[in-house]
């Protein structure tokens, strides 16, 4: 697209030109940070006015801003400069709002300076957001020049875990045996969930190294329970004994090896077993994706076969419908997005989508083989001719094994800015995997993730 702008000496009284311009909720956070101004009352996420409703009003210089983008790249256009500027705000917009900003040439003065009349109205009620006038600096000569490629911006906002915690707060606490919280992040992170009433903490280990944690977060362990125990073997067995009793309805790891938490579960007396193979799923919230992304399996399962990749998939797609998607879409990934004898992972996943054809893996759609291109972008799968209701449109990423889906989940991490909330299924109750390395956010959502599965998982059985 090109932009042609207009001298002073082609400027006429009367000349107009407008634009348009949706308003989300991103645009006013990329606002606040340009800016400086935090003021709540424009963040979605926060109640500026006590009202406890969250406004996510849009800010007045941000719709006042929208005048200068038609000054700039229309009228007068490029070379244009402003000198002065009035606004009398009228109404308030909000994120999600169409805007036209539209100016009027009212006057010319020496010197190339030109006065506008200025005025932003919402397109579904014609109600008067803005209006005002501006006198510029018209430019001297003519100009074309093409739409500039702006870096793209990404807003580093975890909307998703949000949208999940959301769901998560109103349900009774779920009881929880957190193995060994023995360090100041482990422990921190039930203590948090605890606070958020996602949790009903139950804390198994070291009483001596738990208590030494909470002085360093200087956290009261007042009204908690306690189960002392010395050694992390016992912790985690203890942990799974609450289970049994049907006193804990899920285990979170805390400062202890995954092994020797997954031993306790396995162990074949008043164990956790189901029937099913344990797999672990990292749910990924990443910014400016449009749904969360579940990566399977990431952290238990190392080279699986195809038996295996069956509990992975089907056990994915339960968690998915869990957090509210009702026909999730699992694409298994391979290198390439054609079946080849010679890549195990493509046959596995032919035989997986087949699979779910037949019945064999229920409650959502399965395709493959896909390679991640087309897993993820419709652009893609439609370069390469796939048709498909899963590519492009992956809810859950079936990963050919442990170290494709762990690198995958640390990429999206700390190259794609995500958050990864890690839960481990096939066991009779959710067990929540958290790392040193994971932040509130992560440890909270992972707690959130696990007590909507938990709550599905219970309504099904006939529970409460």
């Amino acid at each position: 697209m090109q932009y042609h702008n207009k001298p002073y000496d082609s400027l006429k009284v009367g000349d107009t030109a407008e634009l348009m311009r949706s308003c989300s909720v991103d645009d006013f956070y990329v606002f606040a940070n340009n800016s400086g101004n935090h003021n709540p009352l424009h963040l979605a996420t926060e109640d500026g006015d006590g009202d406890h409703v969250n406004e996510a009003l849009a800010p007045a210089m941000f719709v006042g801003a929208l005048i200068s983008a038609v000054l700039g790249n229309i009228l007068p256009g490029a070379g244009t400069l402003y000198k002065s500027q009035c606004f009398d705000f009228v109404e308030r917009a909000h994120a999600g709002d169409e805007l036209v900003s539209k100016v009027t040439v009212l006057e010319k003065r020496p010197n190339r300076e030109v006065v506008f009349d200025t005025i932003v109205t919402r397109v579904s009620d014609a109600a008067v957001i803005v209006s005002g006038q501006a006198v510029v600096i018209a430019p001297e000569k003519e100009m074309v020049f093409a739409e500039i490629d702006l870096p793209g911006l990404v807003v580093k906002r975890h909307r998703h875990f949000d949208a999940i915690m959301d769901r998560a707060r109103p349900l009774p606490a779920m009881p929880t045996a957190v193995v060994a919280p023995e360090e100041p992040n482990s422990l921190g992170g039930a203590l948090l969930a605890a606070r958020e009433t996602i949790i009903q903490p139950i804390l198994i280990g070291d009483p001596d190294k738990i208590a030494a944690a909470a002085t360093e977060i200087g956290a009261s362990l007042k009204g908690f329970e306690i189960v002392p125990v010395r050694d992390h073997f016992s912790a985690a067995n203890a942990a799974v004994d609450l289970v049994a009793e049907g006193r804990a309805r899920a285990l979170m790891k805390g400062h202890l090896h995954t092994d020797e938490l997954l031993k306790a579960a396995l162990r074949r007396d008043r164990g956790l077993r189901t029937g099913r193979r344990f797999t672990h799923v990292f749910v990924m919230d990443v910014p400016g994706q449009p749904r969360p992304l579940l990566v399977t399996d990431a952290a238990i399962n190392i080279e699986p076969d195809l038996e295996t990749k069956i509990d992975i998939t089907q056990n994915a797609i339960d968690l998915a419908r869990s957090l509210g998607i009702e026909q999730p879409r699992a694409g298994v990934l391979s290198a390439i997005e054609t079946v080849n004898p010679a890549i195990r992972s493509s046959v596995d996943a032919a035989l997986l989508s087949k699979m779910a054809e037949r019945g064999q893996i229920t409650g959502g759609l399965v395709d493959g083989p896909l390679a991640m291109d087309n897993a993820v972008s419709l652009a893609a799968a439609r370069t390469k001719g796939i048709v498909s209701e899963v590519a492009g449109k992956t809810d859950i990423l079936v990963v050919p094994n442990l170290d494709a889906g762990n690198m995958m989940a640390k990429q999206l991490t700390y190259i794609a800015n995500a958050e990864g909330a890690g839960v481990v299924l096939g066991a009779k109750v959710p067990i929540i995997l958290t790392s040193r390395a994971d932040d509130d956010k992560a440890r909270l959502a992972s707690c959130a993730v696990a007590a909507l599965h938990e709550a599905r998982i219970s309504v099904a059985s006939g529970g409460v």
